[in-house]
């Protein structure tokens, strides 16, 4: 019971890596608020719908913990969208605003709301959901990829400007995880036979499973990681030790 006594507000949990760490959160002892565009539904959370890059949102979820369990001690800001994969040259300023809106901007009001509520409470742990995109070219989509480094950078400069407050603010770095984002190209896989590829990129030749983040997730939640602060935790397989290249520009607009 790793969590015991904790409060935690997980976002993007109705499904996939979200919906797999609010589980096991609650397995850990904590209470928790389970967010999402629609209401999850999960045993043992509190859940409520919610737009995880609306800054009215966010802040109705903090003030819906401090009412209902006296505060925050746990933000895991996972949200997010990926985009699809169609080039710089292809996407337009909306799909750029709306993608940064869910993956980058919600991170930041995260941080920017939970933060002095985690720190009249004592401390706490806010963890960001990047991607391995985030780190190297040729794991997404432009926007996508751009608002994944951008997370990265963000628990840096916040774990610096969060000194003195007792909070951790660290990002989780997933590869290639079987969830709602990536079920097409799960589904795509298996429809052609080619099932048996899927994550033949990696060291370990196999996809990631949302209960493997969510694992992850813990550690960096519970006091198992008191002294892991600003750091990107990659968990993927060994994919981003060696991303490999390919032509991104086929069947697309390319110079």
């Amino acid at each position: 019971m790793r969590l015991a006594g904790k409060t935690a507000i997980v976002t993007g949990a109705a499904s996939g890596i979200g919906f797999a760490t609010a589980a096991l959160f609650v397995a850990e002892g904590a209470r928790v608020i389970a967010a999402d565009l629609g209401m999850p539904e999960l045993e043992g959370t509190t859940g409520v719908a919610a737009d995880a890059g609306d800054e009215a949102a966010v802040k109705g979820l903090i003030k819906r913990a401090q009412k209902d369990f006296g505060g925050v001690d746990i933000f895991f800001a996972n949200a997010g969208i990926s985009g699809g994969l169609a080039s710089i040259f292809e996407q337009s300023v909306e799909d750029w605003e709306q993608i940064l809106r869910v993956n980058l901007i919600g991170p930041f009001l995260a941080i920017k709301h939970a933060g002095p509520v985690m720190k009249e409470r004592g401390g706490g742990s806010i963890i960001c959901t990047a991607s391995v995109a985030g780190i190297r070219a040729g794991a997404g989509g432009p926007a996508y990829s751009a608002s994944k480094a951008g997370v990265i950078n963000l628990v840096k400069v916040a774990a610096t400007q969060l000194c003195d407050s007792n909070i951790r603010v660290n990002a989780i770095c997933p590869g290639l995880i079987e969830t709602g984002m990536t079920k097409a190209i799960y589904d795509m896989a298996r429809d052609s036979g080619k099932e048996s590829l899927l994550g033949n990129l990696n060291p370990l030749k196999r996809g990631g499973e949302p209960d493997e983040i969510a694992h992850a997730a813990l550690f960096l939640a519970s006091d198992d990681s008191s002294y892991v602060n600003g750091h990107a935790l990659v968990v993927d397989g060994g994919l981003s030790i060696s991303h490999p290249f390919y032509n991104q520009s086929y069947g697309r607009t390319a110079f």
